[in-house]
Protein backbone atom coordinates (compact mmCIF):
# COMPACT_ATOMS: atom_id res chain seq x y z
CA UNK A 1 0.00 0.00 0.00
CA UNK A 2 1.16 3.50 -0.82
CA UNK A 3 0.01 6.74 0.32
CA UNK A 4 0.30 9.84 -1.26
CA UNK A 5 -1.35 13.04 -0.42
CA UNK A 6 -2.01 15.75 -2.84
CA UNK A 7 -3.99 18.82 -1.58
CA UNK A 8 -7.18 17.49 -0.49
CA UNK A 9 -6.54 14.20 -1.30
CA UNK A 10 -5.30 10.59 -0.15
CA UNK A 11 -4.11 8.60 -2.92
CA UNK A 12 -4.11 4.85 -1.82
CA UNK A 13 -2.51 2.48 -4.16
CA UNK A 14 -2.84 -1.24 -3.81
CA UNK A 15 0.63 -2.57 -4.45
CA UNK A 16 -0.04 -6.20 -3.91
CA UNK A 17 -3.33 -7.54 -5.89
CA UNK A 18 -5.18 -8.56 -2.97
CA UNK A 19 -8.04 -5.77 -2.94
CA UNK A 20 -9.61 -7.72 0.12
CA UNK A 21 -6.13 -6.92 2.13
CA UNK A 22 -6.17 -3.64 0.81
CA UNK A 23 -9.12 -2.54 2.15
CA UNK A 24 -8.47 -4.32 5.64
CA UNK A 25 -5.57 -1.86 5.63
CA UNK A 26 -7.50 1.32 4.72
CA UNK A 27 -10.24 0.84 7.64
CA UNK A 28 -7.43 -0.16 9.57
CA UNK A 29 -5.99 3.29 9.12
CA UNK A 30 -8.81 5.05 8.20
CA UNK A 31 -8.87 7.45 11.09
CA UNK A 32 -6.02 9.02 9.36
CA UNK A 33 -7.22 8.99 6.20
CA UNK A 34 -11.15 10.34 7.13
CA UNK A 35 -10.93 14.10 7.08
CA UNK A 36 -9.02 13.94 3.06
CA UNK A 37 -11.54 13.25 -0.21
CA UNK A 38 -9.75 9.41 -1.18
CA UNK A 39 -8.98 7.84 -4.29
CA UNK A 40 -8.08 4.11 -3.89
CA UNK A 41 -5.95 3.33 -6.89
CA UNK A 42 -6.61 -0.24 -8.11
CA UNK A 43 -5.59 -0.17 -11.90
CA UNK A 44 -2.69 -2.21 -11.82
CA UNK A 45 -4.89 -5.35 -10.66
CA UNK A 46 -6.39 -6.76 -13.96
CA UNK A 47 -8.32 -8.97 -11.61
CA UNK A 48 -10.97 -6.61 -10.33
CA UNK A 49 -14.09 -6.51 -12.01
CA UNK A 50 -17.51 -4.62 -11.09
CA UNK A 51 -18.53 -7.56 -8.29
CA UNK A 52 -15.36 -7.67 -6.65
CA UNK A 53 -15.28 -3.87 -6.05
CA UNK A 54 -18.49 -4.15 -4.17
CA UNK A 55 -16.52 -4.70 -0.92
CA UNK A 56 -15.85 -0.85 -0.80
CA UNK A 57 -19.44 0.16 -0.50
CA UNK A 58 -19.83 0.35 2.99
CA UNK A 59 -16.46 2.62 3.25
CA UNK A 60 -17.81 4.15 0.36
CA UNK A 61 -21.16 5.16 2.28
CA UNK A 62 -19.31 6.28 5.44
CA UNK A 63 -16.47 8.47 4.10
CA UNK A 64 -19.68 10.30 1.56
CA UNK A 65 -21.60 10.76 4.90
CA UNK A 66 -18.73 13.21 6.45
CA UNK A 67 -18.86 14.90 3.00
CA UNK A 68 -15.67 13.64 1.76
CA UNK A 69 -15.14 12.33 -2.38
CA UNK A 70 -14.52 8.32 -2.48
CA UNK A 71 -13.35 7.27 -5.88
CA UNK A 72 -12.33 3.97 -6.83
CA UNK A 73 -9.57 3.79 -10.07
CA UNK A 74 -9.82 0.72 -11.93
CA UNK A 75 -8.84 -0.12 -16.15
CA UNK A 76 -10.43 -2.74 -17.49
CA UNK A 77 -13.91 -3.06 -15.92
CA UNK A 78 -17.26 -2.34 -18.00
CA UNK A 79 -18.69 0.61 -16.15
CA UNK A 80 -22.21 -0.21 -17.46
CA UNK A 81 -22.26 -2.79 -14.83
CA UNK A 82 -20.82 -0.19 -11.88
CA UNK A 83 -23.06 0.25 -8.92
CA UNK A 84 -24.46 3.91 -9.04
CA UNK A 85 -23.73 3.74 -5.03
CA UNK A 86 -19.36 3.77 -5.96
CA UNK A 87 -17.59 6.20 -7.76
CA UNK A 88 -15.33 5.21 -10.37
CA UNK A 89 -12.82 6.29 -13.00
CA UNK A 90 -10.17 4.76 -15.24
CA UNK A 91 -7.43 7.12 -14.65
CA UNK A 92 -6.06 9.17 -11.64
CA UNK A 93 -6.29 12.31 -13.87
CA UNK A 94 -10.03 12.00 -13.65
CA UNK A 95 -10.04 10.69 -10.39
CA UNK A 96 -8.76 14.52 -9.52
CA UNK A 97 -11.63 16.03 -12.08
CA UNK A 98 -14.19 14.34 -10.13
CA UNK A 99 -13.03 15.93 -6.56
CA UNK A 100 -12.88 19.28 -8.32
CA UNK A 101 -16.08 19.15 -9.30
CA UNK A 102 -17.70 17.70 -5.84
CA UNK A 103 -15.80 20.35 -4.19
CA UNK A 104 -17.89 22.87 -6.62
CA UNK A 105 -20.54 21.36 -5.54
CA UNK A 106 -20.34 21.13 -1.88
CA UNK A 107 -18.90 24.71 -1.82
CA UNK A 108 -22.08 25.93 -3.59
CA UNK A 109 -24.09 24.05 -0.84
CA UNK A 110 -25.80 20.95 -3.45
Amino acid sequence: MKVTTKGHSTIIKDTEGDIAQFLEKINSQYKSFESQNLILDISHDKSVDAKSIMIFSELSKKHIKSKKSFLLVVQNIDFNKVPTSLSVVPTLLEAHDMIEMDEIERDLGF
